[in-house]
């Protein structure tokens, strides 16, 4: 994890982004709070839709905020839902665009003290990257 940032905070933030999902479908509930470089957090929520596929993750829409404030420099990411689970495949892949060694904190919204560090490089190993991007 990032030097000099506050844990606790940031394992908040997701967790109260996650009491705002609307997630009538799948009854999942994901929160994230995105923390940059000049130290904002930035946080979302699963959105979900009766057509699924326009269905979008809590981390995108924390990563989508942050890009749209112009930050796109990331140094952690907090996660919250039932379970502990880690990140799609489709968001591993969105935020390696812009950080792929992120540090990520999994928090287990139904088992708080059970939290889990990784990382994005670990979850993503062969990310796809442009040959200039490598």
């Amino acid at each position: 994890m990032p030097p000099n940032f506050d844990r606790d905070s940031l394992l908040a933030a997701a967790l109260a982004a996650r009491s705002r999902a609307y997630a009538p479908y799948s009854k999942f509930a994901v929160g994230a709070a995105l923390l940059t470089t000049t130290g904002e957090v930035f946080t979302g929520c699963n959105v979900e839709n009766c057509s699924y596929g326009l269905t979008i993750c809590a981390e995108r829409t924390a990563a989508c905020s942050a890009v749209a404030a112009g930050r796109r420099e990331f140094t952690a990411l907090a996660l919250a839902l039932s379970g502990g689970g880690t990140p799609c495949g489709a968001c591993r892949q969105f935020l390696a665009e812009f950080a792929p060694k992120l540090p990520i904190l999994i928090i287990d919204a139904d088992q708080p003290s059970r939290i889990t560090e990784t990382t994005l490089e670990v979850l993503l190993p062969g990310r796809f990257a442009l040959d200039a991007d490598r």
